[in-house]
């Protein structure tokens, strides 16, 4: 009997286990997938929730709900991974052995990495939203929050959804206008990038809507500390930006267990062939979503996307097929842009975001690169979608890989 091993039960490695236990023969195959956690977090719920919009019963459910009847699941943090022997070994000190590994580990936030970040103003003065710690008491501190100055800083890229800063920006403008306090609030939105997001032409768009919110862009900021006394954060260069509020994206790192298996690199994302999504040096081992390398964003629908790409590479795989499938790096986000409106962008490796109708050409119902209330709609009927459709591996009307249909040049 071949063995698979799929490592992290989070987005993708859900998805890649409902998809795979539909196709493979259970007489044939053992399918084992492992996490430390019980508790599935629907992350981009998070966003929501520093602004009384979700609350934490809103973005969790069990792991396994979602789990297929017939794996054998293990509840366990990874220790090492010996790509050598064709094993894991897991903290419990179980050792698993495999035919075939998937890699679904993610990302986290490592605010230590950044010196006194993670200090005395921690969840005081400082907080992130990245984690559902961090949102709730951020949503407890704005319920009291008179004003002052906020900043919203991004450590360093990658992170997790890269828009995610930018709506963080767009909801605590129109919260502290509902709150009628906005003048009372100065907010700076500082990113290590020399634009407002990754893509130029969407860059140049949010940017704009920056401007016209009264939220001030700095960029080209490395953060190489935070003074806690003074209430400053300070780049490598000493420019220094205080605050009175600190909301912060640090440091994004991939699983300690891959740094300790040494196969990633410098911020433990597994080297993955961009487009097959095998790993650069292991035939048997793939990743996929946050825990790897590729330059894609490191978001829900890039998981998505990915998974209907390395459901037909692995069965390739297995069956000593050529792996022809092929991802292009197709990110589709919605955008919150506050007041009941959100912006939807869709790109690619090589396509920015372009303007025109999604999914359908010329219906829609979602507009690109323009704001619209039926683009904020979509956000919110993401989360129905994703837990009811994504993490259960079924279809979607949506190319895995990005179509030029309804688009303008």
């Amino acid at each position: 009997m071949k063995k698979l091993v799929i490592l992290g039960a989070g987005t993708a490695g859900t998805m890649m286990l409902n998809k795979l236990s539909n196709v493979l023969d259970f007489n044939e195959w053992q399918i084992t997938i492992v996490d430390q956690f019980e508790t599935h977090y629907y992350q981009p719920g998070f966003l929501f929730i520093p602004f009384g919009i979700y609350t934490r019963k809103d973005v969790i459910k069990p792991k396994r709900d979602f789990f297929p009847i017939g794996i054998n699941v293990i509840m366990s943090e990874i220790d090492v991974i010996e790509p050598d022997k064709n094993r894991v070994i897991l903290m419990s000190k179980v050792v698993l052995s495999y035919d075939y590994l998937i890699i679904a580990t993610g990302a986290k936030i490592k605010p230590e990495e950044t010196e006194g970040l993670k200090d005395k103003l921690w969840f005081k003065n400082i907080f992130d939203f990245y984690t559902i710690e961090g949102a709730c008491a951020l949503a407890t501190f704005l319920k009291i929050w008179k004003g002052g100055k906020l900043v919203i800083d991004i450590s360093e890229m990658p992170i997790k959804c890269p828009v995610a800063p930018l709506e963080f920006a767009f909801l605590a403008d129109w919260y502290f206008t509902e709150k009628g306090i906005r003048d009372k609030v100065d907010i700076q939105f500082v990113t290590p990038l020399s634009g407002a997001f990754t893509k130029p032409r969407a860059s140049a768009v949010l940017g704009d809507f920056l401007t016209k919110k009264n939220i001030s862009l700095t960029t080209d900021f490395s953060i190489a500390r935070v003074e806690n006394e003074t209430k400053e954060i300070v780049s490598w260069d000493e420019n220094k930006i205080p605050f009175d509020l600190l909301v912060t994206i640090p440091t994004n790192m991939g699983d300690e267990s891959i740094a300790r298996s040494g196969m990633g690199d410098e911020f433990n994302f597994i080297p993955t062939d961009k487009s097959s999504l095998r790993s650069l040096n292991f035939e048997n081992i793939f990743g996929i979503g946050d825990a790897t390398d590729l330059p894609s964003s490191k978001a829900g629908s890039v998981a998505h996307f990915q998974a209907d790409i390395l459901t037909e590479n692995f069965l390739a795989a297995v069956e000593n097929r050529d792996m022809t499938a092929k991802f292009d790096g197709h990110a589709n986000c919605f955008i919150e842009s506050g007041f009941g409106k959100g912006i939807l962008i869709d790109f690619n490796y090589d396509t920015e975001p372009l303007p025109g109708k999604f999914p359908l050409p010329g219906i829609g119902p979602f507009s690109l690169l323009e704001e619209t209330k039926m683009n904020h709609y979509g956000k919110l009927m993401f989360r129905w979608t994703y837990w009811n459709f994504l993490l259960k591996g079924l279809e979607l009307p949506i190319e895995s890989n990005m179509s030029m249909a309804g688009k303008r040049l």
